[in-house]
């Protein structure tokens, strides 16, 4: 059997323990394992290639299933998803910034109270 055959048969938590061991033993091999699976595509997929959210807010689009009425739902539904995130984002940055005002004025109020209070004394 070839060396890469047989990489490719090692399971992925066994890459992992490999590479930790890796690092223990001498940084460098830990290294030159991690910058294998970097390199190899190993490190990608490792969640059962299910959708997740990318680092932009959005989904990943999935390959066609085969079946047009399904990828059509599941199109409908992620772009539905995207603009419910959208609104929820909005709506705490509504709270947030209402949040912000309503500390500051209390903080003005106690500033001039306490000013009023001072000049009175």
């Amino acid at each position: 059997m070839p060396t890469a055959a047989m990489l490719d048969d090692i399971p992925k938590g066994g890459w992992i323990a490999l590479m930790v061991l890796g690092f223990i033993v001498f940084w460098p091999i830990g290294l030159a394992i991690l910058f294998y699976m970097f390199w190899s595509g190993k490190m990608h997929g490792w969640r059962n290639g299910r959708s997740h959210a990318c680092g932009n807010g959005g989904f990943r689009r999935h390959r066609s299933s085969g079946n047009t009425a399904f990828d059509s739902y599941r199109d409908e539904t992620l772009k539905r998803l995207e603009e419910e995130q959208k609104e929820f984002h909005a709506f705490m940055e509504r709270l947030r910034r209402a949040k912000d005002q309503q500390e500051f004025d209390q903080f003005m109020n106690e500033r001039r109270a306490n000013e009023g209070g001072a000049t009175a004394s």
